[in-house]
Formats: structure tokens, sequence, C-alpha cells
């Protein structure tokens, strides 16, 4: 990973741009949480966002998070990425919410290493192979194998289809599912499609390269957390 800089100036400035992008698209700024995703961008970006007010941050590879959870203590830290089984001992005792549950064996193991930790169900809105997720079909499934690890269910999350009218269906489904099981959160939206998911109810978007600027070459694609 090439170290990218980023100053607390630049990343309030973003922020306040990311918030008036919320508000434009009828969201409250106070209620949907934004997860600064520092995949790719090294210590001094934690520092950054955190000396601009912004404290809940995400990473997606267990390497880098292990690298980045000393730089400041008052990070909620968020799983956002795809995550092997074999990986979660390496996280576990940092996150503070993990985004992208879905299956129950990964369900099982994070059980196993943070009981009753706060988890979201990803579901695979848009159909394609390459995103993780359920099917819409079986989130109920899903939400209730989770609760019965005794995981803390708090919502659900999704990527996407590219371009404004698949987000918005994907989005929708998601609101949908949610609705129908009683949970609150929805994490969905990232830097090109957080208003189309804030029109649709997210509370959290999970926003990289819109707070840090572009990612370092070799970090990986955004597929889940842009």
């Amino acid at each position: 990973m090439i170290p990218v800089a980023v100053t607390a100036e630049e990343v309030g400035a973003r922020i306040a741009r990311v918030r008036t992008r919320i508000e434009r698209a009828g969201g409250d700024p106070a209620a949907v949480t934004v997860v600064g995703v520092t995949k790719g961008f090294d210590a001094t970006a934690v520092h950054a966002a955190v000396a601009a007010g912004l404290v809940d941050l995400g990473e997606s590879y267990a390497q880098e998070m292990v690298t980045k959870v000393d730089a400041e203590e008052a990070v909620r830290w968020h799983w956002v990425g795809r995550l092997q089984r074999n990986k979660v001992r390496q996280v576990a005792a940092h996150v503070a919410l993990w985004h992208s549950v879905d299956r129950a064996a990964l369900g099982a193991e994070i059980a196993r290493r943070a009981p009753g930790a706060a988890v979201l169900a990803q579901v695979n809105t848009s159909g394609e192979g390459t995103k993780g997720g359920c099917p819409p079909g079986e989130t109920a499934a899903l939400v209730a194998d989770l609760r019965a690890e005794g995981l803390d269910v708090r919502g659900l999350m999704t990527v996407a289809l590219r371009g404004p009218e698949g987000a918005t269906a994907c989005f929708r489904t998601l609101r949908g599912l949610a609705d129908d099981l009683g949970l609150s959160e929805r994490s969905m939206g990232m830097s090109d499609d957080l208003e189309a998911a804030v029109a649709e109810g997210a509370t959290m978007i999970r926003v990289g390269t819109a707070l840090f600027g572009p990612r370092a070459q070799g970090a990986g694609p955004a597929a889940i957390d842009g």
C-alpha cells in the first residue's frame, strides 16, 4: 500500500460536502451515519478523520485494520468487506459493527470470537454473482440464524447495481426487507450512489473516495465501500 497524505482540513471540507449531498437527497445529515472507509489509505487518514470529527471508520482488509486500530482510540471500527472465516479472529476484538455477514457459518465464527456482536446481514439485491450477500428471499432465514447464534442483528446491508435506476431498485428492495423484518439499520450507498440510497432510507453510507480522495494504486476494488 502506498501511503496517501490527507489533512484534517481536507477531510472536514469533504465531510461537509457529503452531508450537503445527504440533505439535498432528502435525508437528515444528523440521522445518517457516514462511515469513512480508510481502505487503501494509511494511518494519516485515520488521524485526519478523527481530527475532523469523523469517528466511524471502515475497513475491508484484516491486515490493514490491524495496522490502524491503535492510531486513534476514539474510532468505532466497522467491518465493511467480504470476510473469510479464518480472518475473523484477527479483527474480532476491534470491530464495533460487522456490515457484511452474508452466511450463517460466518455469523457462527463471529459469535465464537465476539459473543453478542452487532451485525448487519448482507443481501445481494443486484443478483450479480460477483457481489456477496444472501438472496433476498433468504434474508429472514439468515437473520434468524444469526440471532440464534446470539448476535445482535441491527439491520441489513447491500451493494447496488451501477447506474441510478438499478441502484434505486436495489436500495428499495433492501428497505422493504428491513421494514418487513422490523430492522432499523440500512447500510447502503457509497460515494457514487449515496443520493439514491438516502432517498430510499439509508441510515448508514460507506464512503471512501469522497472523503479521502483516490485510493493508492494496488488498494483493491471499492466494490462495497466506495
